[in-house]
C-alpha cells in the first residue's frame, strides 16, 4: 500500500514520488476549497447579524461571524467523510453469534427544518453473521450520520441500513433518543419532551424474543436508562 509521509511541504522535495505529489496536490486543493467555503460562511454570518439589526463591528460580535462559520463547518463534518472511510478495514471474522450492544453513544445533530440542535443517545446492537466491526467504529459511524442536517427518524434508519450493508449481520437494531431544541425553544415549548426512534432489521424484526432482549438491555441503567 502506497502512502505519503506528509500532505503538505514534503511532496515538494526533489525526487519525491509523483503519485505522492499528486495526492498532496489534491489534499491542498481540498483545503483551499474548504477555506473558501469557510470564508463565505463567515461573510453570510456577518450579513445575518446586519439583517438582525446588530453591528458586527462592536466588541462582543467582532469575532462572531468566524466562530459561527467554524461552528457550522464542524456540525456538518459528516458531509465530508463517508462511513466506509471510517470503517476502513476494521471488520474481523468471528465465530460469536450472540448479541453485541453498544449503548448510550452520545450524539449531536442539527434539525434540517430549523437548523437548531437536537442531541441525546443512540444504542446500536447486532447479532454477527461471521463478521464483527471494530468497537470504536460504531460511535464514529454515528458521528458521520449525525454531523449533517438531519431528521432523527432518517438518522436512525441510515445507521441501521449502513451496518446491515457493511457486515451483513443476522440482525441489527438502532434506537435513538433525542432532545430537540426546536421543540423546547419554539412551538410547543415542552422542555422535558424526548423523541425516541428505532430501526430494526433481520432477526430483530422477525423474532419478537430477540427484539425484546435487546430492548430490555437498552432500558437498563446508563445515562439514558429509564
Amino acid at each position: 500500500m502506497r502512502w505519503c509521509a506528509s500532505p503538505t511541504s514534503w511532496a515538494s522535495v526533489r525526487g519525491w514520488p509523483s503519485w505522492c505529489r499528486s495526492a498532496t496536490s489534491r489534499a491542498e486543493k481540498r483545503e483551499l476549497v474548504n477555506e473558501d467555503k469557510l470564508k463565505r460562511l463567515e461573510e453570510l454570518s456577518r450579513e445575518l447579524l446586519l439583517i438582525l439589526g446588530e453591528d458586527p463591528e462592536r466588541e462582543g460580535l467582532r469575532k462572531t461571524p468566524r466562530r459561527l462559520a467554524e461552528l457550522y463547518r464542524d456540525l456538518s463534518s459528516g458531509y465530508r467523510i463517508s462511513p466506509e472511510e471510517v470503517v476502513a478495514d476494521a471488520i474481523f471474522p468471528v465465530e460469536y453469534d450472540h448479541l453485541i450492544l453498544v449503548r448510550d453513544i452520545e450524539y449531536h445533530s442539527l434539525c434540517e427544518h430549523h437548523l437548531l440542535p437536537f442531541f441525546g443517545h443512540i444504542h446500536v446492537g447486532y447479532i454477527p453473521n461471521g463478521k464483527v466491526i471494530g468497537l470504536s467504529k460504531i460511535p464514529r459511524i454515528v458521528e458521520v450520520f449525525s454531523k449533517r442536517l438531519q431528521l432523527q427518524e432518517r438518522m436512525t434508519e441510515e445507521i441501521a441500513r449502513f451496518l446491515q450493508h457493511i457486515i451483513h449481520p443476522q440482525g441489527v437494531a438502532v434506537v435513538a433518543e433525542g432532545l430537540h431544541l426546536c421543540l423546547t425553544m419554539r412551538g410547543a415549548k415542552k422542555e422535558s419532551a424526548r423523541m425516541v426512534t428505532s430501526s430494526v432489521k433481520g432477526l430483530f424484526r422477525r423474532d419478537a424474543r430477540s427484539r425484546a432482549e435487546i430492548m430490555n438491555l437498552i432500558s437498563m441503567g446508563g445515562p439514558s436508562g429509564r
